[in-house]
C-alpha cells in the first residue's frame, strides 16, 4: 500500500497543477555517487558525502538530483549490477543514511530521483543463484534467460548475440550435477544476467521494488536500459550494423541532418519491443497511487524520435533522454532541426522534451563538442588519439552549448562536474581503469572512466576537497586545480557563476515553459526568441551585433558589442 505519511512528500516541495507539474521543466542533477564526495576519506563517494554537498547544488539553483546506483552490488560495473534492490551497499553508507540524505534534499527543496535497473541484475542476486542451483526447467530458471544451447552437445550458443560490452552475449554454466549445461542471456557484461520479462513473478517483484523506495519518500526514478527488457520471440539471430551505436543498437536507414534516423530504422530484437510499454503502464499505476508527482525517467536509445515518444505517451513514462540532441554535432542547421523535432514530437504526446549534453557514459561535452573529423563523439577516445583539442577552445564551445541548451523549453539533464568545466580526463593509467568494456576488449575500447574521475571542490585540499584524504578511486588530474568549485565561486565569468546566471534567468523568465520564435541571422546562427528573452547562439566566424536589451547570459565576455564566433547570449527585451 502508499505509504501515507506526509513526511514522504516534504513541505518545502510545492504541489503542481496539471501542465505544470515539476517534472516538466525542472533542471536535474546527476550525481554519480562514488565520484561526488567522500565523507569517510576511503576514497570513494558515499551517500553522507552527498548530503553535505547538497546546499551546493542548491545554490547551483538546480530543481532535483538523480542519483546513479547505490544499492548493493558487487561493483562490477560500478553499481549497475545490482545484489540487492531494496538496500544500500556497505561501500555508500546504509539505508538510514539514505533517508538522511533525502529528508535534507527535500528540506531544501531539492527533488530525488535514483537509478532503476530492471533489464539484468547482478550474478551475485540471490535470484540467480537460485537459479544456478534448482536447474534446467525450474521456476527459478524461468527468472532469467537460460536457453539450452546448440549443436549435439549443446556446445553452441543460443544464438549469435553479442554483448554490448564487447564479445558473445551468452555463458554456458556448470549444472549442479557437475556437467556442462545451460546458456543464459547477458546482454552487458556477464555477470549481469538479463531477467525474462516474459514471467509475471519478475513483475511482481518489480511492483515490490518500486514501493519500497516510494514509500521512503523518493520522487521518480530513472530506468536503466528502458529499450531493453523485453526480446523478440524466438530470439532470433542478429548482427549489428557496422555502424550501430555504442549501445547496440539501430542504424538510421535515411539519415537526418544531425544523423539522426527520419524513418524507422530495423529494431534489434533485443532493443525497443514492443512489450516494454505494457511494463511501463503497470509502472505508471503504481506511482500514480502516490501523492507528489512521481516520475518515471526513461534512458531508451531508440531512434527516430517518433518511435522514442511511445515511451512518454500519458499513461506510460513522464519523461526520456533525448539522446539525438546529446549526439547532434555543433553544427546549427543540424542543431535547429533536433530541436524543432523534438519539440513537436514530445508535444504530440503530451510530454516535455528533455535535452542533454553529458553523463556517466559519454565523452564530457567540454571536450567532445570540440572534436573533429571522423569521431565526433569521442567514441575510442585516448591518449594516442591524434587532434584532441585545446582545453580551452573545448570549454568555450562547451559553455556556448550549455547556454544554448538552458534557453529550450523543457527539461534539462546536468551532469556533475559540467558546472565547474571538466574536460574528459583522458590520461588514466591502464592500472587505474575500472569499465569492464575496457577489460572486455582487451582496452580497445576507451570505456567510460574518463568522465567518471572524482570531481574538485577546494583546490589546495587533498584530494582536491573530494573527501577528507588524499584518496580518489580514479586519479584526478593535477589540472584539475583550477577547476575546483571554491575557486569559481562568486567569480565572474566562471564557467559556475554562468550556470548559475543561467539556470537563475531560466526560472525567473519561465522558459522552461516558453515557445520558440526563431528568426534567421545566418546559416550558422540560432537565433529564437524565447518570450521576452533574445538568445543567439553564434556558431559562424562572422560577429553578430549583441541586440538592445539587457544581457542575461554570456558564455564568453562581449567585446566592441558584438557576440564572436561559439559564444551564446541571452538579451532581455521588452
Amino acid at each position: 500500500m502508499p505509504s501515507t505519511d506526509q513526511t514522504a512528500v516534504a513541505p518545502a516541495l510545492s504541489e503542481s497543477r496539471p501542465g505544470r507539474e515539476w517534472w516538466r521543466s525542472a533542471v536535474i542533477y546527476q550525481v554519480y555517487p562514488r565520484s561526488f564526495a567522500d565523507a569517510d576519506g576511503d576514497g570513494i563517494g558515499d551517500l553522507p558525502g552527498i548530503t553535505s554537498r547538497l546546499p551546493a547544488l542548491k545554490s547551483l539553483g538546480v530543481d532535483a538530483v538523480w542519483l546513479s546506483p547505490f544499492q548493493t552490488s558487487p561493483q562490477r560495473d560500478a553499481g549497475y549490477d545490482v545484489a540487492d534492490y531494496e538496500d544500500v551497499d556497505p561501500l555508500f553508507g546504509t539505508l538510514a543514511d539514505f533517508d538522511a540524505m533525502l529528508a535534507a534534499a527535500h528540506s531544501l527543496g531539492l527533488r530525488v530521483i535514483i537509478d532503476l535497473v530492471p533489464n539484468h541484475t547482478s550474478s551475485d542476486h540471490v535470484w540467480f543463484q537460485q537459479a544456478l542451483a534448482a536447474g534446467p526447467g525450474s521456476p527459478e530458471r524461468d527468472r532469467y534467460m537460460f536457453r539450452d544451447g546448440k549443436g549435439e552437445d549443446g556446445s553452441l550458443p543460443p544464438n549469435n548475440w553479442e554483448s554490448i560490452f564487447g564479445g558473445a552475449a551468452w555463458n554456458r554454466v556448470t549444472e549442479p550435477d557437475g556437467t556442462p549445461g545451460q546458456w543464459y542471456l547477458h546482454l552487458f557484461d556477464s555477470s549481469q544476467p538479463d531477467l525474462n520479462w516474459d514471467n509475471p513473478w519478475v513483475w511482481e517483484q518489480f511492483r515490490g521494488i518500486l514501493r519500497f523506495w516510494l514509500d521512503r519518500g523518493v520522487d521518480g526514478f530513472r530506468v536503466d536500459v528502458a529499450h531493453g527488457m523485453v526480446k523478440a520471440p524466438g530470439l532470433p539471430d542478429y548482427t549489428p550494423p557496422a555502424n550501430a551505436g555504442s549501445m547496440g543498437g539501430a542504424v538510421a536507414l535515411e539519415p537526418e541532418i544531425g544523423g539522426h534516423a527520419s524513418v524507422e530504422p530495423p529494431t534489434p530484437p533485443y532493443w525497443a519491443q514492443d512489450g516494454v510499454h505494457a511494463i511501463y503502464r503497470d509502472w505508471h499505476k503504481v506511482l500514480e497511487a502516490y501523492e507528489g508527482d512521481r516520475v518515471l525517467c526513461g534512458e531508451a536509445w531508440v531512434e527516430p524520435l517518433e518511435k522514442l515518444a511511445r515511451w512518454v505517451r500519458p499513461d506510460e513514462m513522464q519523461q526520456t533522454f533525448n539522446f539525438g540532441y546529446l549526439e547532434t554535432p555543433w553544427d546549427a542547421p543540424a542543431l535547429r532541426h533536433v530541436i524543432d523535432r523534438s519539440i513537436s514530437v514530445f508535444a504530440s504526446v503530451g510530454a516535455p522534451s528533455t535535452w542533454v549534453l553529458s553523463n556517466h557514459d559519454v565523452v564530457r561535452h567540454a571536450t567532445r563538442l570540440a572534436l573533429t573529423g571522423e569521431n565526433l563523439q569521442g567514441h575510442g577516445i585516448g591518449p594516442a588519439t591524434k587532434g584532441l583539442p585545446d582545453p580551452e577552445f573545448a570549454l568555450h564551445r562547451a559553455r556556448a552549448a550549455t547556454a544554448l541548451m538552458l534557453a529550450l523549453p523543457g527539461s534539462s539533464y546536468l551532469y556533475q562536474g559540467e558546472e565547474l568545466g571538466l574536460p574528459e580526463a583522458i590520461d588514466l593509467p591502464d592500472s587505474a581503469r575500472q569499465d569492464p568494456t575496457w577489460f572486455r576488449t582487451n582496452g580497445e575500447r576507451y570505456g567510460r572512466d574518463g568522465c567518471r574521475v572524482p570531481i574538485p571542490w577546494e583546490s589546495a585540499s587533498p584530494s582536491f576537497g573530494f573527501g577528507p584524504s588524499p584518496e580518489s578511486w580514479l586519479p584526478q588530474p593535477s589540472s584539475w586545480a583550477e577547476y575546483a568549485r571554491e575557486s569559481q565561486q562568486g567569480v565572474a565569468g566562471s564557467t559556475l557563476t554562468m550556470y548559475q546566471d543561467a539556470l537563475a534567468a531560466r526560472a525567473a523568465h519561465d522558459l522552461a515553459f516558453g515557445t520558440l520564435d526563431w528568426f534567421d541571422l545566418g546559416e550558422k546562427v540560432l537565433a529564437f526568441r524565447n518570450g521576452n528573452v533574445t538568445v543567439i547562439a553564434n556558431l559562424g566566424e562572422t560577429p553578430i551585433p549583441v541586440p538592445a536589451g539587457d544581457v542575461l547570459v554570456s558564455s564568453a565576455p562581449l567585446d566592441g558589442g558584438v557576440i564572436p564566433q561559439d559564444v551564446t547570449v541571452w538579451v532581455a527585451t521588452a
